[in-house]
């Protein structure tokens, strides 16, 4: 199971960003995915989970109706769709997945997902 991130950049205030998580060696619709984000020296923050078995998302208050999670099962890619970004926002950002069946809000309050990618830096700043 491997899984990458990318996509980030820096973008100014009220900017957008849409970030990818490429998954190999696994099914993804079988698998809930979760990205998360981490700045020095701070907790590691859930931002969006989807649920493996019906899309049931959760998104941190903190994001909420800014950021939006999507897949396409096809590409085995997941993307994380970011806008009016703020510089609060800034961060390294990881894609994580998970096959057991717990709930989005369960896996991004916890951090409790089995496999992790490496992270892409998203920096908004003017």
């Amino acid at each position: 199971v491997q899984l990458q991130a990318s996509g980030g950049g820096l973008v100014q205030p009220g900017g957008s960003l849409r970030l990818s998580c490429a998954v190999s060696g696994f099914t993804l619709d079988y698998y809930s995915i979760g990205w998360f984000r981490q700045v020095p020296g701070k907790e590691r923050e859930g931002v969006v989970c989807i649920e493996n078995n019906d899309g049931t998302t959760y998104s941190a208050n903190s994001v909420k109706g800014r950021f939006s999670i999507s897949r396409d099962d096809a590409k085995n890619t997941v993307y994380l769709q970011m806008n009016s970004l703020k510089p609060e926002d800034t961060a390294v950002y990881y894609c994580a997945t998970d096959s057991r069946y717990y709930s989005g809000s369960y896996f991004c309050m916890t951090g409790d997902m089995t496999y992790w990618g490496k992270g892409t830096q998203v920096t908004v700043s003017s």
